[in-house]
């Protein structure tokens, strides 16, 4: 494996406990206060069968102390100290994930709206041999709770549709981060996921268009995701700005803009 080529934004890393497992699920999180605390309680169990990583953006709340970590069976923190938000930490994440060694990465947001009882499955799927895993609430076993009428439009009517067409596979959930990545997909030069370009919510989306395209084996699973009944939509996504910036996003991902620069060349 050669890493010299990638970019990744620098950080540190607090190793709360040694590597156990050969898959890890990255939690990337930023100011989640009693949120992701909630989340990793809820976690709790399966420390024994898989490591947890936390990617952390750069959080000031103070809700990711030692004690904390310990106490939920956290494997390491990582804490980015460069610009660039979710994609800057995902591809810190998975650049320590594969420098570890792990041989698939979960992903899972850190706002404690999904159901982490859904990981076995992730894990029995990477063990099958999967390389694109996506979680969906729309498929038979999945569960859709709570979610705001904006998004469920946004997502079956014009999300899901264009990065299904794009990658020429069928999604229903592309904008669910419960996923998971096989070790030799990020590892293919033909997909280079290391790259600055990825900075805010490019990775995710050009992940699951460029397995497709190259043939990589992709599957979806049944997920539960739930909003509160009440209050405020826990999202890091702004009304107007950050709407904007998701639908500018998709078009450039399913026009193929993120492709590495020798994939452009060559059509």
């Amino acid at each position: 494996m050669d890493s010299s080529n990638w970019e990744v934004p620098k950080y540190s890393v607090t190793e709360v406990s040694p590597k156990r497992s050969k898959y890890c699920v990255c939690i990337p999180v930023i100011n989640e206060g009693l949120k992701i605390q909630a989340q990793l309680e809820r976690m709790k169990y399966l420390a024994q069968n898989i490591d947890i990583i936390i990617a952390d953006g750069g959080s000031t709340d103070n809700s990711l102390t030692l004690d904390v970590l310990a106490n939920a069976g956290v494997r390491v923190l990582l804490t980015k100290q460069d610009y660039g938000k979710l994609s800057a930490q995902l591809r810190m994440a998975f650049a320590y994930a594969l420098q570890q060694g792990y041989e698939g990465i979960i992903t899972i947001d850190g706002n404690n709206k999904d159901d982490p009882n859904a990981i076995p499955a992730f894990i029995a799927a990477l063990d099958d041999g999967f390389d694109h895993i996506q979680g969906s609430r729309f498929i038979r076993g999945g569960k859709a709770i709570n979610t705001p009428w904006a998004r469920l439009i946004g997502i079956k009517l014009i999300h899901a549709p264009l990065i299904s067409l794009a990658a020429g596979c069928r999604y229903t959930d592309t904008t669910n981060g419960f996923r998971a990545y096989s070790r030799r997909l990020l590892l293919d030069s033909r997909v280079a996921p290391f790259r600055k370009v990825f900075s805010a919510y490019e990775l995710h989306y050009y992940l699951a268009i460029r397995s497709a395209r190259l043939g990589y084996r992709i599957k979806e699973l049944p997920v539960t995701r739930k909003y509160p009944a009440k209050g405020p939509i826990p999202t890091k996504i702004s009304p107007l700005k950050g709407n904007s910036l998701v639908m500018l996003t998709l078009f450039k991902a399913c026009l193929h803009k993120f492709d590495p620069p020798q994939e452009k060349r060559i059509r």
